[in-house]
């Protein structure tokens, strides 16, 4: 759906604008709570309402922002600000975060490497960290937390004891670290590429540049942004944040800043390759040029004595001669190997 769709529309009137979807919308809960811990899969709202008023934290993961009803129901239930229903339904938002009295709303991208299509898959995730919940939107089914599901379930590390601000970090960092893979599977294509535009210009697509280039800029376009999220993070004065939730997130904005920097050597590395391969392109286009000339000299004196000799006239000299015609070939012979001779000494060849 475009973005025209909202045009006239009043501010905070949730527009689902992302690939016309019908899935059913699957909403998925984790309850923990000390040593409690209950998971529950495809839950209506009935039962949100139900464990979002026990005492303890609640993670829920919503698959799919295509049913705009739902997403209201939940900005019901959960106190959101229609502008925040609202950017949830918009895939197309830019990263951002934003401070509101009640929770924290994060918009990022969540990059993950097809291995089948052998491109990158990028998808928009929404984060919405209360008191005692955590809110994460997604589009599709498929994504980067299976870790994070078993540390709950497993009861590893902090997660079960701290507040929803924990599990928010944890779903960044869970994101973040997914960039380094996708962005490790595409840097072998590119290395692949480098070694095939040395080894044989003719096995490289320029296509194939152009288009790591445009994935590499469209990373980019989402990783910049997220640098300046996970700073604001950082340094808000909101109360849902712990400090020491706040010193993990400059961990993670490290890492931001590594990925960025891997991602301009990319670009680099990329127009390098581009470059090389127009210059041997160019090379390799002269040399079979320079060989061609070269043919051609040859045998523009021996097309002129051909040419001379094949007029139709009957007074001509050596026309009538027995030994003209061999003559004519022992003369057209020795100009050929004289020109070569003076091509290999000129380094013309």
């Amino acid at each position: 759906m475009r973005r025209s769709k909202k045009s006239g529309l009043e501010p905070g009137t949730p527009v689902y604008i992302g690939e016309n979807r019908s899935d059913h919308v699957h909403v998925d809960l984790m309850f923990y709570h000390q040593n409690a811990f209950e998971e529950h899969h495809d839950v209506d709202i009935e039962t949100l309402r139900h464990f979002h008023e026990k005492e303890g934290c609640i993670w829920v993961n919503v698959v799919g922002v295509h049913d705009v009803t739902l997403l209201r129901t939940l900005g019901d239930v959960f106190q959101l600000h229609p502008l925040t229903v609202e950017d949830i339904a918009n895939t197309d938002q830019r990263p951002k975060y934003e401070d509101y009295p009640n929770y924290i709303f994060c918009v990022l991208n969540m990059i993950q490497y097809d291995e089948k299509a052998q491109e990158l898959a990028l998808e928009h995730l929404s984060f919405v960290t209360g008191d005692q919940f955590m809110i994460s939107f997604q589009e599709e089914a498929g994504d980067v937390f299976d870790q994070v599901r078993e540390r709950f379930r497993q009861n590893k590390g902090k997660l079960r004891q701290a507040n929803s601000d924990r599990c928010m970090y944890a779903l960044i960092d869970a994101v973040v670290d997914g960039y380094f893979v996708a962005l490790e599977k595409l840097g072998d294509g590119i290395d692949a590429c480098e070694d095939a535009l040395f080894a044989n210009i003719e096995k490289v697509d320029l296509a194939e540049i152009h288009s790591f280039k445009r994935e590499i800029l469209d990373f980019r376009k989402s990783v910049w942004p997220l640098r300046d999220e996970i700073s604001m993070l950082e340094r808000t004065d909101s109360p849902l944040l712990s400090s020491e939730t706040r010193l993990y997130l400059r961990d993670v904005y490290d890492h931001v800043i590594q990925i960025i920097d891997m991602l301009d050597s990319n670009i680099n590395i990329l127009s390098s390759i581009h470059d090389t391969y127009l210059s041997l392109s160019s090379n390799r286009m002269n040399e079979i040029m320079k060989i061609l000339t070269t043919i051609a000299t040859i045998f523009n004196p021996l097309t002129f004595i051909v040419g001379v000799y094949g007029m139709n006239f009957d007074v001509m000299p050596e026309l009538h001669w027995a030994y003209g015609y061999a003559v004519c070939w022992v003369v057209m012979i020795i100009i050929a190997i004289g020109l070569i001779v003076l091509f290999k000494r000129s380094k013309w060849l």
